[in-house]
C-alpha cells in the first residue's frame, strides 16, 4: 500500500501594485526617466507580468513609449557595447 501523499497548500500571490493605480498617475512621453523604469537593457518594453502593472496601463504605458520613441525622447534599442 502507497502512502498518501500531502497536498501542496497553494502560496498566497505576491500581488504586485500597479505604480500608476497606486499613485493616480498616468503614464505620459515626456516623463522620459519614469518610462525608463520600463524598458529593459535591450530597449524591449517589459512585459506587464515583469514590470507589475495592470492591463490597462499596460496598454496606454506601450503607446506612450512608442510615442517618445517616434520624438527621439527614447531609443528604440540600446547601442551594443564592443569590447576588445
Amino acid at each position: 500500500m502507497k502512502p498518501k501523499r500531502q497536498k501542496k497548500r497553494p502560496r498566497p500571490a505576491k500581488f504586485k501594485q500597479c505604480p500608476f493605480c497606486k499613485d493616480k498617475k498616468e503614464p505620459y512621453f515626456m516623463k522620459v526617466d519614469f518610462l525608463k523604469e520600463f524598458i529593459s537593457l535591450q530597449g524591449k518594453i517589459l512585459p506587464k507580468s515583469a514590470s507589475g502593472v495592470c492591463a490597462k496601463h499596460q496598454r496606454r504605458l506601450s503607446v506612450e513609449i512608442k510615442r517618445a520613441r517616434i520624438l527621439a525622447l527614447l531609443p528604440f534599442t540600446q547601442p551594443k557595447v564592443v569590447r576588445g
